[in-house]
């Protein structure tokens, strides 16, 4: 199959073949659709996040199932699926409590070093699928635990930024926040996963969903999907001023750098939650003041992967979309070929684009 290389960080990705081996005991192999390029893709390619090379990053796609290795369950050939990152063990501590995005041991789905690679370059060399998924390739060879199966009537470029865009987005709303009807609710940062934090809040029946992002044209897409007001100028003065100056109860940060975090905080009410969702890189730190926390009994949250369970969030979702409650259409800026998938990120890097899509 055709790949996009992972080779180092700071060069390009680069377009070759590699093997895949036949699916083996709880395997699916996919014939990839489509895969999104998301922002955090560029904190791997840019040496933020370390990533073993070489590998093929790319962990929000869907496709169609070509073959099972044994004991699959979950999935038969013919299945329209969306593969996600938030595979799962199954038998950990926090798989058991229900985590399961949180798990503590995906290396148990991974083949053991003494089988061949799932992945291969044609010299033998080991290809890593970057957060177990890999979906800029012509084909994935993921474990069961990996995919769920959706409706066949749902577009499959559409599907793909459900792996993450919409499964991070929407379930920080409703997983994560569990935002409640009448709520104020603040969004910086109004890319891929702001747009769909947004569209869970609005879902959620928030009755103020304020937009905060550099750029006018995000800020008006944000207003397309769910917004009701989008702050200019200094962020912090305008959701004071919208909220009489108390604050909203629900902030989110989707950019995740330390002025971001810091805007949010402020932007919060006393007794309220500010939500940390954007990558910052692994080094990235977030200070917070003390008085925040014991004087203003403010909380601050982590969001992975919107808390899901993927495997039922995923097709409520595409249920959400094909009764056109749940806007996808609109966050595709461009479809565009593997051979293009460096311009897609120099556009992302650009802020010029919502979500990329790269089709096969």
């Amino acid at each position: 199959m055709r790949a996009a290389l992972f080779r180092e960080s700071g060069r390009p990705l680069a377009v070759v073949d590699v093997d895949t081996a036949a699916p083996g005991p709880d395997e699916v192999l996919v014939a990839t659709a489509a895969a999104g390029l998301c922002h955090s893709d560029i904190h791997l390619l840019d040496g933020k996040i370390p990533i073993a090379a070489p590998a093929i990053i790319g962990h929000e796609a869907s496709g169609i199932v070509v073959d099972v290795g044994p004991g699959v369950t979950r999935v038969v050939p013919g299945d329209h699926v969306i593969a996600c990152l938030s595979a799962f063990c199954g038998r950990c501590a926090l798989c058991l409590r229900g985590e399961t995005w949180l798990c503590q041991d995906k290396q148990a789905i991974q083949r053991t070093a003494a089988l061949p690679p799932r992945l291969a370059l044609p010299d033998g060399t080991a290809v890593g699928a970057n957060a177990g998924v890999g979906g800029l390739a012509e084909r994935m060879l993921l474990h069961e635990n990996a995919v769920v199966s959706i409706a066949k009537d749902m577009p499959l470029d559409l599907a793909a930024i459900i792996g993450c865009a919409v499964t991070t987005g929407v379930g920080a709303a409703f997983n994560t926040a569990d935002i409640r009807a009448g709520e104020t609710v603040v969004v910086i940062g109004c890319g891929g996963i702001g747009l769909n934090i947004v569209q869970g809040a609005r879902l959620r029946g928030a009755g103020r969903v304020v937009a905060v992002d550099l750029l006018d044209a995000k800020r008006e897409l944000a207003r397309s999907v769910g917004a009701t007001d989008a702050a200019e100028g200094d962020p912090v003065a305008a959701v004071s001023a919208l909220t009489g100056g108390l604050g909203a109860d629900h902030v989110f940060d989707a950019v995740g750098n330390a002025t971001t975090t810091t805007q949010a905080l402020a932007m919060t009410r006393p007794g309220g939650t500010m939500y940390v969702v954007g990558i910052g890189g692994m080094g990235a730190t977030v200070d917070i003041p003390g008085y925040a926390l014991w004087g203003q009994g403010k909380s601050v949250r982590g969001v992975h992967m919107g808390s899901n369970n993927f495997t039922v969030d995923m097709p409520r979702y595409v249920d959400l979309y094909l009764q056109g409650r749940l806007f996808l259409d609109e966050l595709v800026s461009r479809r565009i070929t593997l051979d293009e998938v460096n311009d897609g990120y120099d556009a992302l890097r650009g802020g010029e684009t919502a979500r990329s899509v790269v089709v096969f």
